[in-house]
């Protein structure tokens, strides 16, 4: 029994004995690794900033004795999460209202019309930033098991050749480099597998912040259009009380 040449068989014996499609699927699961845990690192890093950040903001803003003290903190600490950026573009609709010459169509509508919108388009800029990456992660999830089916189809297909060549067809000589071929298929899944549970894990996170950003919308909405708190609506002759901040820090 060759006991000596079924130890060379292997990972690295696979490498060695593969052709270049091999080495390009190869690396093609290389790079989708790469990609996950990338997107896995950076977004649960972000999230857990937005939620500090969130956290801070919405404490202060259930706080504040009325919108203008919010206005001052955002102009104090910037635009970091979502709710503060809902606030954000709110409280800029506001000021943009008060301010409006009539001979744009962005300003046409009532001022709970104008506001509305505003919000809105806060909301759907949100959904977009809390879905980065997420694409990337179910094309990965999807395409990586085939991408490793593949590579082993194509090992199997040239062990078998090499087999049939050697005029060899014993167990010993065919289920190793069968064997080797089925490496393919492990690292596929090896790859899709991280990529399938954080694309859920982070579909599931930004389905809850959604839900929460809609019911603080709401709230904003009824304080900014009904005045709930301190007589907060906006008229046309009130003073300025909102200036944007320069930019937006994340």
């Amino acid at each position: 029994m060759d006991t000596p040449a079924a130890t060379h068989l292997g990972f690295a014996h696979f490498i060695a004995q593969a052709d270049g499609l091999a080495h390009f699927l190869l690396v093609v699961l290389l790079a989708m690794s790469v990609i996950t845990w990338y997107l896995i690192v950076s977004k649960s890093l972000a999230n857990l900033r937005m939620k500090k950040h969130a956290e801070a903001f919405l404490s202060r803003f259930w706080d504040a004795p009325g919108l203008p003290a919010v206005a001052d903190y955002l102009q104090n600490n910037g635009i970091n999460d979502p709710f503060s950026h809902l606030t954000h573009h709110g409280l800029k609709a506001a000021e943009q209202f008060r301010n409006k010459t009539g001979s744009r169509l962005v300003e046409s509508g009532s001022e709970d019309e104008f506001l509305t919108r505003a919000l809105r388009r806060a909301i759907t800029q949100d959904t977009a930033r809390l879905e980065y990456g997420q694409t990337m992660l179910a094309s990965i999830a999807s395409s990586a098991p085939f991408v490793g089916l593949f590579g082993t189809v194509w090992g199997i297909y040239h062990a078998l050749v090499n087999i049939g060549m050697s005029g060899s067809g014993s167990l010993d000589q065919v289920a190793g480099p069968v064997g080797e071929a089925l490496i393919m298929t492990a690292l596929g899944l090896a790859v899709a597998i991280p990529a399938v549970l954080s694309y859920n894990f982070f579909n599931r996170s930004k389905r809850q912040m959604l839900t929460e950003v809609d019911g603080f919308a709401h709230d904003l909405f009824a304080f900014m259009s009904t005045g709930v708190r301190n007589n907060t609506r906006v008229h046309k002759d009130e003073a300025r009380v909102y200036t944007a901040p320069a930019a937006r820090s994340a």
